[in-house]
């Protein structure tokens, strides 16, 4: 197939667009003074194209189109890769130059060791309450996030999008960065800053639906059943509860996502994606097990994005939002398996709110407990664990220590953000953090409240807190590394006092025991049943560098039958005294 999209060369252009059922389409922009020229059709691929002189980077352009229901439409390039408005601008040409310095790869960091980061552009770094962040502002957090000892940043989606704010779940361009974040220049400093700094960029992307916007809805006069034409299924396949599905079965569409992720790796040098609600991509219904609903076009081209991503870069880190709990997400392709690296698991959050009876949420530990062994395919790297997400701390919810303390500064709210934190890594899987939960950051997750950075400042301890688990967690002061494996075996349930107690890895893998006190009372003269020998205590959540109005608990090491006090909402982590 023809290369889609603008060929720039240096003294023309070439411009070809799918379009099988128009009538006629021509081409208008700068360099014709916004005046029609006619593209002629291969009627074998449906592709039309023309040679235009004297078109630089800069111009803008739109393609006039003639449908096949007689109406001329003003459309984007599908393929564009800058817009001049996120709503009804036209095409930039752009002729992708950006000097990389070198940094177009990072070492990624093994899946053992990886700590991922999710923010929102738009409010990670707002300059001012009427300005979106953009990647200028996160550049200056990301030697924050490397002492923070992140390896991922995980970057909400990022095209293009209405009105130029929002989540970007509802995409409109695919092949366009949102402008107010800075655009695919802003995009491409961001990746070689963050890689200068050896943290990893992946891409939130959208392949399950296209937002009501889209400039791919009913593109050249073609439909069936009022649907939208072309690039979607013209029948109840089309329908998702956000937008309309795209038609996986047909060869150009396919194309037309294989391509983008092919750009994001080539042209962006992205380290890899999450792929937003596969669950919907592969069953109408959003359900397992339910083949009278399901894809399976989807899942053909969900097997191919993996292989083409990891073609791409082999050590691509490509993540399903599935949120089903079918471990053939991620399950090798020679057995059927979809082949995604790792998928996220969104029971951890709930039952964590459970274990804290907060919310609406089933209370006690076992459903922790439960969620904690779960694993995919028997590997443990296969979950992607977080107490709190965008999805999670939004829709209806609030983020964990807003639903659990009124005041998400005070002494309580300190001790739960440690906790929660805590539990997502020390659990087997890959841990994940929501931008900000690291220093108090309340209320819901939205599109318009920036963090509030002076909090980072104010609770540097919380802050330290959180930079000391995510070491023990890499296994930086090298006696943790039960806390890389996927063993993990309950050492005492309490559930009249909300105690829970756990050992990562085995006697022969560095075992690391976890201690949580989920509830808000002091329990003296609590005897721990701890394995033989002298445990040290590596992690004190209650020690007074965190927090100077925590009441400490003094204690360097532990041993069997030893009775301790334990501080409201503790948090102990142990290794064995050599």
């Amino acid at each position: 197939m023809s290369k889609l999209g603008v060929e720039l060369f240096e003294s023309y252009a070439i411009f070809r667009v799918w379009a099988p059922f128009a009538q006629e389409v021509s081409v208008i922009g700068d360099f014709s003074k916004w005046q029609p020229i006619a593209m002629a059709k291969d009627n074998e691929t449906g592709i039309w194209e023309v040679k235009v002189d004297d078109v630089e980077a800069g111009h803008g352009y739109k393609y006039q189109i003639k449908g096949y229901d007689g109406v001329v439409r003003y459309l984007n390039d599908p393929r564009a890769r800058a817009l001049t408005d996120s709503d009804d601008g036209a095409g930039i040409i752009s002729d992708g130059h950006f000097d990389w310095e070198g940094l177009e790869k990072v070492d990624m960091v093994p899946l053992d060791k990886q700590v991922l980061y999710e923010i929102h552009i738009g409010t990670f770094v707002r300059p001012d309450p009427a300005t979106s962040g953009n990647f200028h502002t996160a550049i200056g957090k990301l030697d924050y996030l490397r002492d923070l000892g992140v390896t991922t940043i995980e970057l909400m989606p990022i095209t293009s999008m209405a009105t130029s704010y929002g989540w970007g779940y509802a995409p409109s361009a695919l092949y366009s960065v949102e402008n107010s974040y800075g655009g695919g220049y802003g995009l491409k400093k961001f990746v070689r800053e963050a890689h200068r700094r050896g943290l990893a960029v992946i891409l939130d992307v959208v392949y399950n639906h296209f937002g009501p916007k889209a400039t791919l809805w009913q593109f050249d006069g073609w439909y069936e059943n009022d649907r939208g034409g072309i690039y979607f299924y013209n029948d109840d396949r089309g329908d998702t509860p956000w937008g309309a599905r795209p038609d996986y079965g047909r060869p150009e569409v396919r194309d037309f996502i294989l391509d983008n992720v092919s750009m994001w790796l080539n042209e962006y040098h992205v380290d890899g994606f999450r792929l937003d609600s596969t669950i919907y991509m592969r069953n109408t219904a959003g359900h397992n097990n339910d083949p009278a609903h399901d894809i399976p076009d989807a899942w053909r081209l969900m097997m191919d994005i993996n292989n083409r991503a990891h073609k791409i870069k082999p050590d691509a880190l490509v993540i399903a939002e599935d949120c089903a709990g079918n471990s053939q997400i991620t399950n090798a392709q020679i057995y059927g398996g979809a082949g995604f690296d790792s998928q996220w698991d969104l029971g951890l959050p709930h039952v964590i709110r459970g274990a804290l009876r907060v919310g609406n949420e089933p209370v006690g530990l076992q459903n922790l407990i439960n969620v904690q062994g779960q694993s995919f395919n028997g590997d443990w790297h296969q979950r992607i664990v977080f107490s709190d997400s965008h999805d999670t701390a939004a829709n209806g919810n609030e983020r964990i220590v807003a639903m659990a303390v009124p005041d998400t500064h005070s002494v309580g709210a300190r001790r739960i953000a440690i906790l929660c934190s805590a539990i997502a890594l020390t659990t087997p899987g890959i841990p994940m953090l929501l931008a900000g939960s690291e220093f108090l950051q309340g209320e819901d997750f939205n599109e318009w409240n920036s963090l509030d950075w002076d909090n980072a400042n104010k609770f540097h301890g919380i802050v330290d807190a959180h930079r000391h688990l995510i070491a023990l967690r890499k296994n930086e002061y090298g006696d943790t590394g039960g806390l890389m494996s996927g063993d993990i075996r309950v050492l005492m349930q309490d559930e009249n006092c909300r105690v829970l107690m756990y050992q990562r890895g085995d006697e022969n893998d560095q075992p690391v025991i976890v201690l949580i006190n989920f509830s808000n009372y002091k329990w003296k003269n609590y005897t721990l049943p701890l394995p033989y020998g002298d445990w040290v205590v590596k992690f004190n959540s209650s020690w007074k560098g965190y927090s100077s109005d925590f009441s400490e608990l003094e204690l360097p090491y532990v041993n069997a039958g030893m009775q301790i006090t334990l501080p409201p909402h503790l948090v102990l982590i142990m290794t064995k005294r050599q």
